[in-house]
């Protein structure tokens, strides 16, 4: 049977070719190096870039912090930089229903030049009126209006005032009012004396002047008409007027614009409404009554100026826009609104763009998971991509607007590449329950958690981290330092021949170590920094870790770290609070007697064990009845817990420590307590790697280092684990020295001799284990159980 294997100090990290990094410290053209890795995503991004049809709109799928977003713009803006730009859109007034403004595209910066143009036709608008309507002219056909209507109207008094003459009463008018007055001995009475007449004569008079009054109402019967008549021969005067003052200045922007219909179109609609707006606030009658209720310029400017929403320059190319706040109104475009007189007031140059229709014609970068959370945007977005159409919805952008004017901007034809960064998690989600996700999005751009150390990914990796140091402001770094933060990537990673795809990770140890670069007063950064950053981010967040380690060390928490002990056995485990990952030591207890109880998982029993864990212990169940109980019933009871643990326990790293105790608690055989075991196994007995293995180890060497290194303690890991290692310089010294240990297992049965230092035996071709050995031992003890819980064949 194959022995377990102890590591030497020189497989305990990864060796990095200095060479190589030294080479890419002095080439320059590793400065040009913007990404790391990452091959595949490369390909397929450039495959969703190029392919220019509806649907392929791309998912890229990985980790935050593994460059996402960098190597995503990065490939976009090297994509458009060839491309043309799109065109400009705004939107202008709808006169025959405000409520709908119309979208007016225009070729790239013809939008601005249109605004200026606008703003020109108001200059004039305001330069040629009111003046206009101060022409000679002007005012000779407004006098004859005037006069035609006083005629007809001083011909209809003259008739009634002759016929009241005749009738000794004469006519008085005065400020618009007619009244009538007696005429006694040839001149007009005064109240009075009308008092003193006769009752006959009064009388008369009154009768007269009942008569004349019903004269002059029939006189005056179409005064009202003779005024509408004469207010419309007004008004068509002012409006002819205002027509011909329009006409040479609408002329010319109708011949500069004479290529654009759309423009064409706008013009045409605008101009009766310019002239019913210059009718109403720029003729003269209007001078002095409006000027404190309107200012001019903002009532024409409301109404006329186009709104622009997206404008570029000619050579601008494509647009790349990311909305890190991907909410409907970000995205979609907004209406604001204003309070008029206490009313909620909105109109169309109060729309506002989203991210849409500012990458409209390029690409639009967003946040899966964020977008995903936001009312009404997924949906909106599967619509807007479906039907190619950027269309506003105020029952969803004005919520609470209720009873107030709300838009309906005309729709805007969207064409638009979407690029989804997001988890794994939200993409297969996606896949299972939308329908249409896998035709808008049949792109993947699958980022790497890791990347291979190799020649190309290491020239990358310094290229970048000395771009970093020069934005940073600091003058180089030495190969020292680069070296150690290789090796702090593939610590990141867990792994000797792959470095951490987070390169957020790196620059965070960067602008650390940079913090104690300049406190020493220079601008080189050495590996004294880093070691110092690494040492101080340690103890920052290293109080759990350091009061767990108190605690075992005052023996609050026990753990034996010399002698043997049976059925007790040092796991390891590994937690992870905040960012902070850390290894600790954790007594693994079995006890063994008769019964059918089976092996029961503690843990489980009391709601701490987690589904994994739990099926870790079950599967010692497996082990046993395949190895040892091939010809009689498996019948024990026995119990295994993690002794002192308060808390959720979950994975299966601790099922052959679990294992090792169970078969020490049935053989009472002691196990060591200097060596302390991590791995899982399945029912056949390989050992299976685990996860955290440098933090396990690193926690029982601190431990053991405390209370004095023996020259006998170490850990027990599997093999499968050995290319994970990227172990401490302190770890790595004590192996060096022969005061630690690391052994590799791959089978339950190199675990059990070094953790037992007993003969484990190797089954024969009879199907017996040697006698005395572990594994004899076990079948005996267990067959013994069964007989006392079943009954011997003999009984």
């Amino acid at each position: 049977m194959p022995h377990a294997t102890e590591l030497t100090h020189q497989q305990l990290t990864a060796k990095p070719s200095r060479q190589r990094i030294n080479q890419a410290l002095k080439d320059d053209r590793a400065l040009s190096s913007s990404f790391i890795g990452q091959n595949r995503a490369r390909e397929a991004l450039n495959f969703g870039l190029g392919i220019d049809a509806r649907g392929y709109n791309l998912y890229v799928m990985g980790e935050a912090a593994t460059g996402r977003f960098t190597l995503v713009h990065e490939h976009i803006a090297r994509h458009v930089s060839n491309m043309p730009s799109p065109d400009d859109w705004c939107y202008i007034n709808n006169f025959e229903d405000e409520r709908e403004p119309y979208a007016l595209h225009l070729p790239a910066g013809d939008s601005r030049k249109l605004l200026t143009d606008m703003n020109g036709l108001i200059d004039e608008l305001l330069d040629t009126f009111p003046a206009a309507f101060d022409n000679p002219g002007y005012q000779r056909k407004k006098a004859n209006i005037k006069r035609q209507f006083d005629k007809r109207y001083e011909k209809a008094i003259e008739e009634v005032e002759q016929f009241a003459q005749s009738q000794n009463v004469a006519l008085y008018e005065e400020n618009g009012t007619i009244s009538f007055a007696p005429i006694v001995k040839g001149k007009p009475v005064t109240d009075e004396e009308f008092t003193k007449l006769s009752e006959q004569q009064r009388q008369h008079f009154y009768d007269l002047i009942n008569q004349l009054e019903d004269r002059l109402s029939e006189q005056l019967l179409e005064l009202p008409q003779w005024k509408r008549e004469s207010s419309e021969m007004q008004r068509k005067l002012k409006k002819e007027t205002a027509e011909l003052g329009i006409k040479p200045i609408l002329k010319e922007l109708e011949h500069k614009y004479a290529g654009d219909l759309g423009i064409l179109k706008s013009l045409r609609q605008l101009k009766p409404h310019l002239v019913e707006t210059v009718v109403e606030i720029l003729a003269e009658e209007n001078k002095e009554e409006k000027q404190d209720e309107y200012d001019k310029r903002s009532v024409l400017e409301e109404q006329y100026l186009p709104n622009i929403l997206v404008s570029h320059d000619i050579n601008d190319g494509a647009p790349v826009v990311y909305e890190p706040n991907p909410t409907y109104q970000n995205l979609f475009g907004r209406v604001e609104y204003t309070n008029v007189q206490g009313s909620v007031f909105t109109n169309y140059r109060m729309i506002r763009p989203g991210a849409l229709h500012k990458a409209n014609g390029g690409y639009l970068l967003l946040d899966a998971d964020k977008m995903i959370q936001q009312p009404y945007v997924w949906e909106a977005l599967k619509l807007a991509l479906m039907h190619g159409e950027l269309k506003m919805d105020p029952n969803q952008h004005d919520i609470g607007m209720v009873n107030s004017m709300t838009l309906t901007p005309q729709s805007i034809p969207l064409k638009v590449k979407v690029v989804l960064m997001g988890s794994r998690d939200l993409y297969y989600t996606l896949q299972e329950y939308e329908d249409e996700f896998d035709e808008l999005f049949r792109v993947l751009v699958d980022f790497d958690y890791e990347i291979p150390l190799d020649k190309v990914t290491l020239f990358d990796f310094v290229g970048r981290v000395r771009n970093q140091i020069k934005d940073m402001g600091l003058e180089s770094i030495s190969a020292k330092a680069m070296y150690r933060l290789v090796e702090f990537s593939l610590r990141l990673a867990e792994h000797q021949h792959r470095m951490s795809a987070r390169f957020a990770d790196v620059i965070e140890l960067l602008h650390e170590a940079r913090y104690f670069c300049l406190q020493q007063q220079t601008d080189c950064l050495d590996v004294g920094h880093i070691e110092t950053a690494l040492q101080a981010k340690t103890r920052r967040s290293g109080r759990i870790s350091q009061a767990l380690l108190d605690d075992i060390k005052e023996g609050q928490i026990l753990i034996e770290t010399e002698g043997e002990a049976i059925g007790k056995v040092n796991g390891l485990t590994v937690l992870e609070i905040g960012d902070s990952l850390f290894g600790t030591p954790a007594r693994i207890s079995s006890t063994v007697y008769a019964g059918a109880n089976g092996v029961v998982d503690i843990e489980r029993e009391v709601e701490l064990g987690r589904p994994i864990h739990s099926k870790g212990v079950m599967l010692l169940t497996g082990y046993l009845g395949h190895k040892y109980a091939q010809w009689f019933p498996l019948t024990l009871s026995a119990n295994i817990a993690i002794e002192q643990s308060y808390g959720q326990i979950d994975g299966d790293s601790a099922s052959l420590a679990e294992l090792v105790a169970l078969i020490s608690a049935l053989t009472l055989i002691p196990v060591k307590q200097e060596l302390a075991v991590t791995g899982s196994i399945n029912q056949y007995g390989q050992v299976q790697s685990v996860g955290g293995v440098n933090e396990k180890i690193e926690g029982f060497y601190k431990l053991c280092a405390h209370r004095g290194l023996t020259g006998n303690q170490g850990v027990v890991i599997p093999k499968s684990n050995q290319i994970n290692l990227m172990l401490e310089k302190e770890v790595i010294q004590s192996v060096k020295q022969g005061r630690f240990h690391i052994y590799t297992v791959e089978t339950v049965d190199q675990a059990l001799s070094v953790l037992m230092g007993h003969e484990v035996g190797v089954i024969s071709s009879r199907g017996r284990y040697p006698k005395g050995s572990i594994n004899s031992l076990a079948v005996n003890r267990l067959q013994q159980i069964a007989h006392i819980v079943n009954g011997s064949d003999q009984d």
